[in-house]
């Protein structure tokens, strides 16, 4: 069960890792996003998040393969998810783009539940 878990958090590091090309400037964040980024301050905003999904998605890989960090990168997870679904549903009128965003951050937290389930399911049964 251990590697079912390192296998699922690799999964959402790399849902997390998929947006850190947008570092590389406007054209690839219009083309992840489906938006046109014409004011400079909003093209940093969007640059150092992906910088910041870059951080995440690779805390969650490494921490596939450490037990020790396991929890602490299933939370991370979850709150990066969680937090972006509930803004999206929110606000609403996203483009299909940022569907596709929504939708990859959903299949993360079935991810990241099963994983937490399995860990729990595995301490109580030693």
């Amino acid at each position: 069960m251990e590697k079912v878990v390192t296998g699922l958090l690799v999964l959402v590091g790399i849902i997390h890792l998929l947006p850190v090309s947008g570092v590389l400037g406007v054209e690839r964040l219009a083309a992840l996003y489906g938006v046109s980024l014409g004011e400079p301050n909003i093209e940093i905003l969007m640059r150092h998040r992906a910088i910041l999904f870059g951080l995440l998605g690779l805390f969650l890989v490494y921490a596939a393969f450490q037990p020790s960090l396991q929890t602490l990168a299933i939370v991370a997870g979850l709150v990066s998810v969680v937090s972006f679904i509930a803004i999206a549903w929110s606000v609403g009128g996203y483009n299909e783009a940022v569907r596709k965003v929504v939708i990859a951050d959903i299949i993360a937290i079935v991810a990241l539940t099963a994983a937490g389930v399995i860990r729990v399911v595995g301490r109580n049964q030693i």
